[in-house]
Parts: structure tokens; C-alpha cells; sequence
């Protein structure tokens, strides 16, 4: 984890309040700015979302697991709905 400095704390802090935004993810924007700038923003690990066909593999994986709660469906929202 990163030491800030007190005075760099207190900036990136009033600048976010300025913007409405958390100092993390301002601190982040501006990191991810300067990455891309330098050329090196392609070693930032990409977000992707799962397709249709790799939910569906999920899914029949999840499926195929063994049921550990010996109780039956109704027994299992009876007790959930009692919450």
C-alpha cells in the first residue's frame, strides 16, 4: 500500500469533495491518464464481462455439484421467508 504524504492526502481529498467524487477513484482516473499517456494503460488488467455461452457453463457446473442441505425446496423458503 502506498504512503501518501499529509499534504498530498489533503489535495487529492478537496479535490474529490470539489468533484463529488472519493479520493480513491479520483487518484485512479488520474493514474489511468497517465498510463495511457505513457503507453503503458495495455498492462492495466481489462474488465470483461462473461458471455451468454460461459453463464450457461457456469451454470451446468454449478448444477452438477452435489446438494449438501438434506432439507427439501419448501422446507428451505419456508425458513428464508421466516427471516
Amino acid at each position: 500500500m502506498l504512503q501518501l504524504t499529509y499534504d498530498t492526502e489533503q489535495l487529492a481529498r478537496r479535490v474529490a469533495a470539489r468533484l463529488g467524487r472519493k479520493p480513491e477513484d479520483l487518484i485512479r482516473a488520474a493514474l489511468e491518464r497517465e498510463a495511457k499517456a505513457l503507453g503503458v494503460s495495455d498492462e492495466l488488467p481489462a474488465k470483461r464481462r462473461m458471455t451468454a455461452t460461459e453463464m450457461l457453463a457456469f451454470g451446468r457446473k454449478v448444477a452438477a455439484r452435489p446438494v449438501l442441505d438434506p432439507r427439501t425446496p419448501q422446507e428451505i423458503a419456508d425458513d428464508l421467508n421466516a427471516l
